[in-house]
């Protein structure tokens, strides 16, 4: 992938970060020297400096000065502190073009607007572009889903900016803001919906008597294979899954105790308590 010959700056080198920085040095999108990561924890701060090669500094502010695009990675709660004393700088001013894309879980468009665009005039908003994103976890394997949604002075050019970094570690999909509440419950979240059926099924299996080990190599197998049976076939999962129900075998029989359980609606009333909860963390 061609190198984007601009800077990147992380404000937050946690988990989500490092997969980032790793992901777009091994993609090529930046090389390392195009890179800067700010952190509370100067020993963190050692660390992906000899990990990856990349600028470290414990100044916010000077890194969001100094880069084209600021990927903000530090928790929700810490989102309103740091931006508005990044804002409260008294150099604080647009001069180039500068995208922030922020990864921050329930933090809206809004609240980072009312952060950044506080003291700047209407030229110097259009001039800093903010697209919010939802990533999960398999990004960390270079497997990841993420949603995005740009705010009102985002052009095509920063959408596919965005686009590009993020495919680095897997898929993106563009949303609109009101979707993404519904993309943090389904992605966002759904990785533990499926590490949570597989250690229900490796404890099924454990219980009729086989080892863990082997229960659990049956298992991921078996995903791993159904999900490629889904991708390569292009069929819709109900059609998958009757193929495989034999009436009066064994698939059946076990289908007919996850419908007396109510299984299916178990899993949707669950995304939906999610959707509730990233609507709640969003309105605080």
């Amino acid at each position: 992938m061609k190198n984007m010959h601009k800077t990147i700056g992380f404000i937050g080198a946690g988990t989500m970060g490092e997969a980032m920085i790793s992901a777009l040095i091994q993609a090529g999108v930046f090389a390392a020297s195009a890179i800067t990561a700010s952190d509370v924890s100067p020993d963190r701060l050692d660390s992906l400096k000899r990990s990856y090669g990349i600028q470290v500094t414990e100044d916010n502010f000077s890194l969001f000065s100094a880069c084209d695009i600021v990927i903000l990675a530090v928790k929700p709660h810490h989102v309103g502190s740091i931006l508005s004393s990044i804002a409260a700088g008294k150099d604080y001013r647009i001069i180039n073009r500068k995208l922030v894309i922020s990864i921050a879980a329930g933090i809206t468009l809004s609240k980072i607007e009312n952060c950044l665009y506080l003291s700047l005039d209407a030229t110097s908003r259009s001039q800093l572009p903010i697209i919010r994103v939802m990533p999960n976890t398999p990004s960390l394997v270079l497997a990841g889903m993420s949603g995005m949604s740009p705010n009102g002075h985002a052009t095509p050019d920063d959408l596919a900016t965005a686009e590009r970094i993020l495919k680095a570690m897997g898929n993106v999909i563009e949303f609109k803001e009101a979707d993404l509440d519904a993309v943090t419950a389904v992605s966002g979240s759904g990785p533990a919906y499926v590490f949570y059926y597989i250690e229900s099924m490796i404890e099924a299996g454990v219980q009729s008597g086989l080892s863990p080990a082997n229960a659990f190599e049956l298992v991921l197998t078996t995903i791993k294979g159904a999900v490629k049976l889904l991708e390569a076939r292009g069929d819709s999962p109900e059609h998958l899954r009757k193929l495989v129900t034999t009436p009066g075998g064994t698939t059946e029989a076990a289908l007919k105790v996850l419908e007396t359980r109510h299984f299916k609606q178990a899993i949707v009333d669950a995304i939906a308590a999610a959707a509730d909860k990233a609507r709640e963390i969003g309105s605080r």
